[in-house]
């Protein structure tokens, strides 16, 4: 990474490398062969998190959080990416959508959570809706002032059994002239309320140890509390921050991809081959060219967003550029690094593999490369009514 940086930027990266060293770094392979990060070791690593000063260092001072600003959460973001999202994702970051919480709910969910004593799920994808968020089926209608929540949401991952859900759900329709939309609420669900089931579901390749679950809502009875911000705003509370979890994808990805351009160079300055480094065949050479470029250009697009968002003028296309072109800088790299290695490129006994196929997921989630393009053409056409 080339960018400038003060002494204070210089000291936290310095603070997240040595976290990455210590706690990190030394379980990986263990995590990625078992698909289990040890809940001793999950505390452990939540420990020294709050030593460091690193745990929920995403939310403001004022309701207890590191405040650190959109810069210094950037650095963070980046080196984190180098490591398994299952064992950082221990040093926790709460969803900034928490702030919304009110009155009461600071006291259940916002502040237990900043103070690492509640883990919370943001329950959004279902089965028939992953891209598709407006055709979710999960919906709450209106018993006097309760809710009564019925549905289901899959692939939402977390590092451990939640204690609560921020679950979206349709509570009505409006008419738009577009046609009808879903109102759409996004409700508190605590664990453990009856009718709701949660339980670990389907099993990913990519980032073993860090759990998805299968969430099953039958009957479930919900206070008028448990509303987080206005019925019918959910979409309008998630959009808030959505943005910025994409640009924090894209910074994961730069990191990831320096660790990878790493390996791959040392690899391809000592690999000899026909009496040289394999690294001085332009086949070889050239991969690295090309990855040193794109990730240039990519923690350039990264900076940029952090700096629009920072002056008030990020759009929606601004985080789905960062997204989408982040995730497939990062498959590119990650596939040629396989290809330098050759057949060890593929073998448990190197990094790359599991790096590799950890990279196949950034394409996905929070968004699928064909979202991020559907998001940036629509901003491109629609100013010329089309």
């Amino acid at each position: 990474m080339n960018m400038h940086m003060s002494h204070e930027e210089e000291l936290l990266l310095a603070t997240v490398r040595g976290f990455l060293e210590d706690e990190c770094f030394p379980h990986e392979d263990m995590v990625d062969q078992t698909g289990e990060v040890p809940e001793d070791l999950g505390r452990q690593i939540e420990a020294r998190s709050k030593e460091r000063g690193l745990f929920a260092c995403n939310l403001p001072e004022e309701v207890g959080g590191g405040g650190r600003s959109l810069r210094a959460q950037k650095l963070i973001e980046r080196e984190y990416g180098k490591t398994t999202h299952a064992l950082h994702s221990w040093a926790a970051r709460p969803t900034e959508i928490l702030l919304a919480c009110e009155g009461d709910q600071r006291e259940s969910y916002l502040y237990p959570c900043v103070r690492g004593e509640k883990r919370e799920l943001f329950a959004l994808t279902e089965p028939e809706a992953g891209s598709d968020a407006m055709g979710m089926k999960s919906n709450a209608v209106r018993d006097g002032e309760d809710w009564i929540l019925n549905g289901s949401k899959h692939f939402i991952s977390g590092p451990c059994i939640p204690d609560f859900a921020i679950v979206f759900a349709a509570t009505g329709e409006d008419d738009t002239p577009r046609g009808p939309r879903k109102r759409v609420t996004a409700f508190l669900v605590d664990v453990g309320l009856p009718g709701f089931d949660c339980r670990e579901g389907t099993k990913s390749v990519s980032y073993r140890g860090y759990k998805t679950y299968a969430l099953s809502f039958d009957n479930v009875r919900l206070g008028p509390g448990q509303i987080l911000g206005e019925e019918g705003k959910g979409f309008e509370i998630a959009g808030q921050w959505l943005g910025m979890g994409r640009i924090w994808v894209g910074a994961s990805c730069c990191g990831k991809a320096e660790r990878i351009l790493e390996m791959s160079t040392e690899w391809a300055a000592n690999r000899k081959q026909f009496g040289k480094p394999i690294g001085q065949f332009q086949a070889t050479g050239f991969r690295l060219a090309d990855g040193a470029m794109n990730l240039r250009a990519a923690d350039l697009m990264v900076d940029d967003a952090v700096t629009r968002h920072e002056n008030g003028q990020m759009e929606d296309q601004d985080a789905a550029m960062v997204k989408v072109f982040c995730s497939e800088m990062l498959n590119r790299v990650a596939d040629d690094a396989v290809q330098i290695h050759g057949g060890m490129g593929l073998m448990e006994e190197l990094a790359i593999q599991r790096l590799w196929r950890d990279s196949r997921l950034e394409r996905i989630w929070d968004g699928t490369s064909e979202i991020q393009r559907h998001i940036i053409t629509r901003s491109i056409l629609r100013p010329l009514g089309a």
